[in-house]
């Protein structure tokens, strides 16, 4: 999901005479892979935060520190 864009294949796709739809395809590829990653990155703090709540009920302090410096991460 983390493909890289460059400034210069956005430019190339604009250039093309009557190829504007190959730009609009990019661009649709770029809003369409920061979605899925906002997406991911909810669904794996959401996860995380389940695992952090069983680590507490369980009184699992290593497995709560583990998981509590992932979704520090994460949220970095």
């Amino acid at each position: 999901m983390d493909k890289q864009y460059s400034y210069t294949d956005f430019m190339k796709a604009m250039g093309q005479t009557g190829k504007e739809s190959s730009a609009e395809k990019l661009l649709n590829e770029i809003y369409l892979d920061m979605f899925l990653n906002v997406v991911h990155r909810e669904q794996r703090s959401y996860r995380l935060l389940e695992l952090i709540d069983e680590a507490l009920d369980r009184k699992d302090r290593k497995a709560f520190n583990e998981y509590t410096n992932v979704l520090l991460q994460l949220k970095s």
